[in-house]
């Protein structure tokens, strides 16, 4: 099977559009003072992706209690994603780095670059969709005052990916950086069950 990986470092100063994930959905039973913006930060999810898979709701700015609202359920993707977390905290770990941590929302960001190779048809750090990640990063609300990106394919399981990136010195450099603060990783699969991996990292404001 082909395997790439692509990487770009650049310290930058750094719309939405709707991932479709393959995934079941859970029930959230609205309560007094929930928000549809409150439920996405709940269960990590974006609001775009709540609100296209909730079109029962007429107007997601007035939601009531006892409604229902269906959550989309990625917990086996979050699980690879956050695997490769892991991963990339043992290894500066070993060379006495801080630890990234993990931010929800890069990690979403992530999960739609991965998707949109997949739509696209390309494998790069510019995406005929988004522009940059930089641009990317900051169409999603974003912010930060460095930021990297890994991209890969072909790899079956986080280490394996993580085994790429930590082979080639333009990639290990960006997991290894000690400029960097946080990171988002995203994952996902063709039609033919190739996966797609994005690593992305920021330094926050």
């Amino acid at each position: 099977m082909k395997r790439k990986i692509c990487l770009i470092l650049v310290l930058v100063f750094l719309t939405v559009f709707c991932i479709q994930v393959n995934a079941q959905t859970k029930t959230h039973i609205v309560k007094s003072g929930d928000t549809m913006w409150k439920i996405a930060v709940r269960y990590q999810v974006g609001i775009s992706e709540l609100i296209a898979g909730n079109p029962q709701i007429a107007n997601p700015n007035l939601i009531y209690p006892g409604q229902k609202i269906k959550i989309p359920d990625i917990q086996d993707v979050k699980q690879l994603e956050n695997e490769v977390i892991r991963l990339v905290n043992n290894e500066r770990a070993k060379r006495g780095l801080q630890a990234l941590t993990q931010n929800w929302e890069l990690s979403r960001v992530a999960r739609y670059k991965s998707q949109d190779m997949i739509n696209k048809g390309y494998f790069s750090h510019y995406s005929p969709t988004y522009g940059s990640p930089f641009k990317m990063m900051e169409s999603f609300g974003i912010r930060f005052s460095a930021a990297a990106e890994n991209i890969a394919y072909g790899q079956r399981t986080p280490q394996d990916v993580m085994n790429a990136w930590m082979g080639s010195a333009g990639h290990r450099n960006n997991i290894l950086s000690p400029v960097y603060t946080q990171i988002g990783v995203g994952y996902a699969k063709n039609k033919n069950g190739v996966g797609y991996w994005t690593q992305m990292f920021i330094k926050a404001y």
